[in-house]
């Protein structure tokens, strides 16, 4: 009972040192940026900010102070030095990790100790992702072994009991797909065999979206294929970014929270400081269209274009026309993956025999199937913005390349998740 006594006692003086600690940085230090930084010290971007996206939830359903109760009002997407060309991944240890994200850390490890019923695993699709949500949520990756065997079988194993915690698997189904959906899958049954009490899988990017509907005779629709399998392999929850199509959700048999990206780059634009009468948000084609109404009403409300295209074959494409006006402005194409990058450069080439002063591209997903990075880097975009949903290899690395963090977005996509709090809150 003594030893009890003293451990409590002990740990309530570690929360007050931590607390103190996270006192003395100073406020810019809240802001939490794209994670993918250079190995120096951010810059005083911080002021580059635009609104406050997130808002805390300080008490959990129980009526107890959560780990948020030390933590800021406020979290912004805020943006620090962009990466262009070749991401650096920081070295994640208190000694050169950058200072402001050492305070988020510090404030989110005040009551790490009363968390240990959440538990997040990562699989090997995007190892550097799964860290940076941990070190946001101020927690620790959950061990577990990965492995091959000669033949191509995969096996897992969890390093640590699960029982009765709430599991968080971040896996992306990125290429190769089959492996990393596989991988998943056995995940997600190494948790339920382990007595789980909530397995969440954690898709930063769903394989398969595309093959959501039948356009054609005797197809398949390998979306809902893909959904049923993890929804039978014991899954309780997914929590995915950017569906390529919203009725995706539908497919699954269990909640699904969908992630909009669209903060972390709508912030980095806004630091931009481009002229909003200049702007002009473009939709590569009419499916589209929703996403770039979207994300055009929360850019000033910049006026909206729509790429005409007819497409011959699957990543084939011939621009046809353009519907608005571009000439002298600034255009910004919004989609959700980048595969081939056909659409999004002709329809760049498209912009710029109708005028345009400079063209943006911005997307989610990185897919980067040759021949994208030549597509790409032939200087039709002033830029390429995408986030770190999949992992952008170093072969595929060129000067207008610019990678952004979601792992922000995710971390407290899933401490909501798992405080029982609204998630559609933070996109409002």
């Amino acid at each position: 009972m003594i030893k009890r006594e003293e451990r409590v006692k002990c740990l309530e003086v570690e929360a007050v040192s931590l607390r103190s600690e996270a006192a003395n940085v100073p406020s810019d230090a809240a802001s939490m940026a794209s994670l993918v930084l250079p190995a120096t010290t951010p810059s005083s971007s911080s002021s580059l900010a635009s609104s406050s996206l997130f808002s805390g939830c300080s008490v959990t359903r129980s009526g107890v102070i959560s780990r948020r109760a030390f933590a800021p009002n406020a979290i912004k997407c805020e943006v620090t030095e962009p990466v262009n060309g070749k991401p650096c991944v920081p070295v994640l240890n208190d000694q050169i990790f950058p200072k402001f994200l050492q305070s988020r850390r510090l404030e989110n490890a005040v009551n790490r100790n009363s968390n240990n019923k959440i538990k997040i695993f990562s699989g090997t699709a995007n190892s550097a992702l799964s860290q940076e949500i941990a070190w946001y949520m101020g927690l620790n990756l959950s061990k577990v072994h990965i492995k091959r065997f000669a033949d191509g079988e995969i096996y897992v194993q969890l390093q640590e009991s699960v029982r009765g915690c709430d599991v968080y698997l971040v896996q992306p189904t990125s290429p190769p797909a089959n492996e990393n959906i596989m991988e998943l899958l056995v995940m997600i049954d190494a948790c339920r065999r382990a007595s789980a009490k909530n397995i969440t899988a954690v898709i930063p990017y769903f394989g398969y979206a595309r093959a959501d509907r039948k356009t054609q005779g005797r197809e398949s629709i390998a979306a809902k294929l893909v959904a049923n399998l993890i929804t039978e392999s014991g899954a309780d929850r997914v929590l995915a970014c950017d569906l390529h199509s919203g009725q995706s959700m539908g497919y699954f048999d269990i909640p699904v929270d969908h992630v909009h990206c669209q903060p972390v780059i709508l912030d980095y634009l806004a630091s931009k400081k481009i002229c909003s009468n200049d702007l002009v948000v473009v939709s590569p084609d009419v499916g589209g269209v929703a996403r770039a109404r979207a994300f055009a009403k929360k850019l000033s409300d910049a006026p909206l274009a729509i790429v005409d295209k007819r497409r011959q074959g699957h990543n084939v494409a011939e621009v046809m026309n353009l519907i608005g006006d571009v000439k002298g402005k600034v255009a910004v194409m919004v989609d959700d993956m980048i595969d081939t990058a056909g659409t999004i450069a002709k329809g760049a080439a498209l912009l710029h025999e109708e005028g345009a002063r400079e063209v943006y591209a911005c997307s989610t997903h990185a897919v980067f199937s040759p021949p994208a990075i030549e597509r790409l880097s032939s200087g039709l975009f002033q830029e390429v913005i995408i986030t770190n949903t999949i992992p952008v290899t170093e072969k595929n690395y060129f000067p207008q390349l610019t990678v952004l963090s979601v792992a922000n977005l995710l971390g407290e996509t899933i401490w909501r998740v798992h405080d029982d709090c609204s998630v559609s809150s933070i996109f409002q």
